[in-house]
């Protein structure tokens, strides 16, 4: 079986949430068949501008290939674009103009994934949103598969998308909340199972060194992840620092990652920078409890990882997948209000009786879930159910006339529809 992952930027040094979840699946999945990363040579998520070679290359053992970027981000023209279509009626034709602008617009890609259409038996694409995904699912729809990572934003409630998602031949879920919302959204029927990501957990971390290196002396709640107010990390700032004060002997606050947003000068915040995975898994280990701040998340790999050595974690309730994954693991508290934010820190300072508890419930539930074969039985049994399974027809592009009809409703109108909350266990 040949096999081919389709994502926007891709490398053994991009981190990012979805393109290290490609990674993590293009590298296991080489233990079963053959593959090959097609991608961009784009390394900036923001510009999206060619930095890495056009061509062949290999990383860990995987082939990849690299097509340019035909022209970076316009920022100007990507944000007039996303009002149109995300807060006012308008056109389907607003919509492509806004996927175009959004980048990474790489059509040697998308003309590669056409060519080859032949070569490979799956073409897997990461992430619904972009160009290369929209436009290679319609290039390949017999054989596309669409890993999502969807989050609860107004581009989901985009009309393009309802039929890519709702023909391609699977989905790959992260979460219960992401396939109620894009079944909710797109009328999808289709096959689908929610199978989310592992992650490569070192059998010994030593949080000791970790402590040691940075003389972190005092217990402490991590964050791991970019800074940035997209990620929720104002709102942890504000509520942290009047923690502080309410429990002045409470948890210190310890954050990993590249920072866009200022880290306050503040005694009981450190920022220790973006650290390799030795040392992160160091932190993780050594921290008392994980905080997730973000509102927006089709899976947290590292609450997985958190769950996996143990860790209680600390998640934004307004956050339908996290709270999802707090409540059915049994393994994390949620908050949506600073009164419930700094009651959930105190509870669970020191590693105490309940932090403990909810750490040996998330190990079970990454074990159970998330650990590798049980990922990849996941997507081989997707493969073969739709190597037997006919495909049913992907619905055509309209025409021309019916694309600029000023029809379309709001992006986040559609989502505020949509149901939310979490998907309890029954």
């Amino acid at each position: 079986m040949k096999i081919a992952v389709v994502v926007q930027r891709y490398g053994a040094d991009i981190n990012g949430g979805a393109e290290l979840h490609a990674r993590y699946i293009a590298e296991h999945l080489s233990r079963h068949a053959e593959v090959e990363v097609l991608t961009t040579c784009a390394r900036d998520y923001v510009t999206w501008k060619n930095e890495l070679p056009p061509g062949e290359e290999r990383v860990n053992g995987v082939v990849v290939r690299r097509f340019p970027v035909a022209h970076p981000r316009d920022v100007g023209r990507f944000g007039r674009l996303s009002h149109v279509v995300f807060d006012t009626t308008h056109a389907i034709a607003d919509e492509e103009r806004w996927l175009e602008s959004e980048g990474p617009t790489s059509p040697a890609l998308v003309a590669h994934v056409r060519k080859s259409a032949d070569a490979f038996d799956f073409f897997i694409f990461f992430s619904y949103r972009y160009y290369h995904a929209w436009h290679g699912a319609r290039a390949v729809p017999g054989k596309a598969i669409i890993v999502p990572t969807a989050e609860r934003d107004a581009a989901i409630g985009l009309s393009i998308f309802a039929p890519v998602l709702a023909g391609v031949r699977a989905l790959m879920y992260n979460s219960l909340e992401e396939r109620a919302l894009i079944e909710h959204v797109t009328g999808r029927t289709g096959p689908g199972v929610v199978v989310g990501v592992g992650s490569e957990i070192p059998d010994r971390p030593d949080p000791r060194r970790l402590r040691k290196r940075f003389d972190l002396r005092r217990p402490f709640a991590i964050y791991v992840g970019r800074i940035d107010e997209n990620k929720g990390c104002a709102e942890l700032f504000s509520y942290f620092e009047r923690y502080a004060t309410m429990y002045p002997h409470g948890l210190d606050l310890v954050l990993v990652g590249t920072n866009v947003l200022p880290v306050p000068k503040h005694p009981r915040i450190r920022h220790l920078g973006f650290l390799p995975d030795a040392d992160k898994f160091d932190a993780l280990a050594a921290a008392d409890v994980l905080i997730m701040p973000s509102r927006y998340e089709s899976l947290s790999m590292v609450a997985l990882e958190a769950w996996a050595l143990g860790k209680p974690v600390l998640v934004n309730g307004q956050c339908d997948v996290l709270k999802g994954q707090a409540i059915r693991s049994r393994a994390g508290l949620y908050y949506e209000n600073f009164d419930e934010f700094a009651e959930a820190l105190y509870l669970l300072e020191a590693t105490g009786p309940l932090g403990g508890i909810l750490g040996q419930s998330g190990r079970a539930f990454y074990q159970a879930h998330y650990a590798w074969p049980v990922i990849e039985r996941k997507y081989l049994d997707m493969f073969e159910r739709l190597t037997r399974e006919p495909g049913t027809p992907m619905a055509p592009r309209p025409g021309w006339f019916a694309r600029r009809a000023r029809t379309a409703r709001p992006g986040a109108e559609v989502v505020a529809a949509a149901p939310s909350g979490a998907v309890r266990p029954r």
